[in-house]
């Protein structure tokens, strides 16, 4: 008698639960997510957003029920969407060790070697994988006829820093090291990131600036990169706090989990308490906000004095300044010798601000950059390419901007 009538109540319980999780992120989203008028697609942005938070409070709950973290089931999901094929391009899965690798080969023959890159997906070090970029990998090599090798590192919470970091640069070696067997031209490799990405583009682009033994990378796509983790006052910091599809609490969620922080040091990182005075000093040369153009501190910024040091936040936090971490941080006789750099930043982006840095860094020490600014952009707005519905305009716009960049080299 009691099992039958289980039976009846709980598929109905399970249902009231999901419709009663479903509206609290709904109404949770419509007090707190800014999405500015100038995005354009703006119920858009909010679907996307309100999917995105609907996956992560459902990961969270089985996280609580120790079933699984809530980015493992995050990535479980993005996964289970069927990956696209294109008939003019060629996907192979590989493994370099354990490191899975997908590569990408235009099917039409070539009578001379064709460039190469090297893609770094992002998702902050804890979501993201070879198949949510799959689409963008296979145009990225379709239209610049390159051959490119998408790295599917891994990442937190199983794996904290600098494990991913590690992941792609051993993989980049092993690709240049390889070339030959791909047909491709070792005085045109490129590495190109996205977002945390990014960052592995950039560090790895310093740590073989002196490889003899290696063929030289001839560029370096950035694409709304992670480049530093010290300052979180700066203007985009102040500006774009909540705005989807990167809020300031969740990138500090992802920067806890992997960097393996606590999150009670929040308050005291977020007030600039965690490194002592002579670090700000050192580094204000390249991360001070005088470094900024004014127009973008227009739509509002506050200078925020910093607060005395926490000494036990400094011991637990003070790898932050590890060039893994913050590839903005690399000496001048490093970045002098990078290759030329293409970097795309978007207004509404939390992280705006650490393009624009490293940029007056590159341009300072005469190394070439092509900047695309988006004015309608927001961080992970690359992502959404042919996603159909939920794609952006401005998704094909940094496309279009990247494949004109490569096929200029």
């Amino acid at each position: 008698m009691v099992l039958p009538l289980l039976l009846l109540v709980l598929p109905g319980a399970a249902c009231m639960f999901s419709l009663g999780v479903g509206l609290w992120v709904v109404c949770s989203q419509l007090l707190t997510a800014d999405i500015p008028a100038a995005v354009g697609h703006r119920v858009k942005l909010w679907v996307l957003h309100c999917l995105l938070e609907l996956l992560m409070t459902w990961g969270r709950i089985f996280e609580k029920l120790r079933i699984c973290s809530m980015p493992e089931f995050v990535r479980f999901v993005h996964d289970l969407q069927p990956l696209k094929k294109d008939p003019d391009v060629r996907v192979t899965d590989l493994r370099y060790g354990t490191i899975p690798v997908r590569l990408y080969q235009p099917k039409a023959s070539s009578c001379t070697l064709r460039r190469g890159i090297v893609f770094y997906h992002g998702g902050g070090g804890i979501l993201g994988s070879l198949n949510t970029h799959h689409s963008i990998c296979c145009h990225l090599s379709k239209e610049s006829d390159a051959v490119l090798l998408a790295v599917g590192y891994r990442k937190s919470p199983q794996h904290k820093s600098p494990v991913p970091i590690r992941d792609c640069l051993a993989a980049t070696i092993r690709f240049l090291k390889s070339l030959k067997t791909y047909g491709v031209d070792p005085a045109r490799v490129v590495v190109c990131g996205e977002s945390a990405g990014g960052a592995a583009a950039a560090f790895i682009c310093q740590n073989l600036v002196d490889s003899p033994d290696l063929p030289k990378i001839r560029a370096q796509i950035l694409i709304y990169p992670t480049l530093q983790c010290l300052d979180f006052q700066s203007p985009s910091y102040q500006q774009n706090k909540n705005i989807p599809l990167l809020s300031l609490s969740f990138l500090f969620y992802c920067l806890c989990s992997y960097l393996d922080i606590s999150p009670s040091w929040k308050s005291t990182v977020l007030k600039g308490a965690h490194l002592p005075a002579e670090v700000w000093e050192k580094y204000r040369k390249w991360i001070g906000v005088e470094n900024i153009p004014e127009r973008f501190k227009k739509r509002g910024y506050r200078w925020m004095p910093r607060e005395p040091l926490n000494e036990d936040a400094y011991q637990e936090a003070k790898f932050m300044l590890d060039l893994a971490n913050s590839p903005l941080l690399a000496e001048d006789e490093v970045v002098f010798r990078l290759p030329e750099a293409c970097i795309v930043s978007c207004e509404y982006d939390l992280l705006r601000d650490h393009s624009l840095l490293y940029k007056k860094r590159l341009e300072d020490l005469r190394v070439p950059v092509t900047w695309h600014h988006m004015e309608d952009g927001f961080h992970g707005v690359f992502a959404t390419f042919d996603m159909g519905f939920l794609s952006f305009p401005c998704s094909s716009r940094i496309m279009n901007a990247v494949v004109h960049f490569l096929k200029g080299l």
